[in-house]
């Protein structure tokens, strides 16, 4: 069996406050290959991490994130005394250290992630990753050599086709809608296959079992390396 990417839900959700520096250094110390990062931007124009349209659920602030200035988001408490990152920070902490799984949440930021990734340099591998499609079409436009990952909620009728027309490297599946046969079928035409967010044991031994390719999850360390 090959070795299974291991992969830190939003940095690794499961031990530190989701989407935080925090986060990201914890994955990191649990050897992961990449951490999985939400963006999202500010009413100022900045790109954070985060999850959410609010920043509700995960600080002690209120509010849409895009209708609150990067000045008043980084007042907030993500957990721990952390605070929402940029994605300028989230760079800088990743850089050299392990690769960057992007997920953008929001229409019309795609060329502005990547120029932000090319500012930065960027030395490890990146892979961006959406369910807005769309985004990912953007991506490629701005960067022709971008790895591209499709994110589906619900697997739609021919899958595979939907992903090979976007230009995709990677798919991202639910673990509890993924098979055998779905999983073959990615293979067959060179696409990696990740599912997401497998956290117990027994969901993550099945993605293992059905010949996935990477494991998202918010305890990476519970993903065995074969």
């Amino acid at each position: 069996m090959q070795r299974v990417l291991r992969i830190g839900h939003r940095g690794a959700a499961g031990h530190a406050p989701e989407n935080t520096l925090e986060a990201i250094h914890k994955g990191i110390a649990l050897g992961v290959d990449f951490v999985e990062i939400d963006v999202r931007r500010t009413a100022d124009g900045v790109l954070v991490a985060l999850h959410d349209e609010s920043v509700s659920r995960t600080t002690n602030g209120t509010g849409r994130v895009d209708r609150l200035s990067l000045h008043e988001v980084k007042k907030f408490d993500a957990g721990n005394g952390e605070q929402i990152p940029t994605l300028e920070e989230v760079l800088t902490a990743t850089d050299g250290r392990v690769g960057l799984m992007l997920e953008l949440k929001i229409e019309g930021i795609a060329q502005q992630t990547v120029e932000a990734v090319h500012r930065a340099e960027f030395k490890k591998a990146i892979i961006y990753a959406s369910f807005l499609h769309d985004e990912l079409t953007h991506i490629r436009a701005v960067d022709p050599e971008a790895s591209l990952m499709m994110l589906f909620d619900h697997v739609p009728q021919s899958p595979v086709s939907r992903a090979i027309a976007y230009g995709s490297s990677h798919v991202g599946l639910r673990h509890d809608t993924t098979t055998r046969h779905l999983v073959d079928a990615f293979h067959q035409e060179g696409l990696t296959v990740c599912v997401y967010t497998a956290n117990c044991p027994g969901d993550i031994q099945r993605a293992l079992s059905i010949g996935v390719d990477g494991v998202i999850s918010n305890f990476p360390e519970r993903i065995a390396c074969q």
